[in-house]
């Protein structure tokens, strides 16, 4: 069998910066334990896994070298582009999702958007011991998101989340059913409004360079706190990347772009 793949950098114009992910354009439907035997042959934090049902139609998974995941933004941007280089006659795509249903897709003005269902957070406590392996000296709001299975945390300075330099070794060691943990803070770069970076040695990677997923809920949080319906998020790891989000009704539209590293061929037997 040969499956078409992609190395795409999400949510930037520029090669090299962004979040890597692999996509495969499957033919049909992969068993679960070949899936993620692939996603760990990539190493990438995500590797979509795309077949065709109609003609602007697509179902599509997600895997970390570790586990299946219910939803990844830069995978599913990723996905996007690929699809949109592929069939360049479709504008508009709609993905399957198992785990978090339909996502709308749409490709315009030279900007890729795609449209996330929004997550609620709720109040809740955590291990002062994964802030201070973290890096953290004071908290500013502690919530959680179900769907993600993400504890998100509130710091005071977004040039104190940007020299976060946590202890991973450590981190792996403490004992959490969290997929991981999402640190932000309010931006005090003129363009953006609030800045954010994701840590999850637990699911598969140290840290997720660019993720757009985390904005089903993360938009929301901050919409509430600055009172404002779009935004412009930052994530300030080491790659970098940044999108724009508005709540839009029940949903989170998501604008960015995505540049094209490398097609190939997967040579299965």
């Amino acid at each position: 069998m040969h499956i078409k793949t992609f190395i795409i950098d999400a949510f930037t114009a520029e090669l090299f910066k962004g979040n890597q992910a692999a996509v495969c354009l499957i033919p049909m439907g992969l068993s679960e334990s070949l899936m993620l035997s692939i996603a760990k042959e990539f190493g990438f934090s995500e590797t979509a896994f795309v077949m065709r049902k109609d003609t602007a139609e697509f179902a599509i998974r997600y895997f970390s070298p570790v586990q299946e995941i219910p939803l990844c933004g830069h995978a599913t941007m990723a996905s996007s582009k690929a699809l949109f280089f592929e069939f360049p006659e479709l504008s508009k795509i709609t993905f399957q999702t198992k785990l978090a249903g339909d996502l709308t897709v749409v490709q315009r003005n030279g900007k890729i958007e795609m449209s996330f269902p929004l997550h609620p957070t709720e109040a809740c406590g955590f291990d002062p011991e994964l802030s201070k392996t973290l890096g953290i000296s004071e908290v500013q709001d502690s919530r959680y998101n179900v769907f993600h299975n993400m504890l998100l945390l509130q710091m005071e300075s977004s040039e104190d989340l940007e020299k976060l330099q946590p202890d991973f070794i450590k981190l792996k060691t403490i004992n959490t059913s969290l997929n991981g943990v999402l640190v932000t803070a309010k931006s005090s770069r003129a363009d953006f409004d609030y800045e954010y970076r994701y840590f999850f040695p637990w699911s598969g990677a140290d840290e997720d360079p660019v993720t757009g997923g985390v904005q089903s809920f993360l938009a929301k949080y901050w919409s509430e706190i600055l009172g404002k319906n779009t935004l412009n998020a930052f994530q300030c790891s080491s790659r970098t990347g940044s999108m724009e989000v508005e709540i839009v009704a029940n949903s989170v539209s998501i604008r960015s772009d995505a540049v094209i590293f490398s097609s190939g061929e997967l040579h299965l037997s």
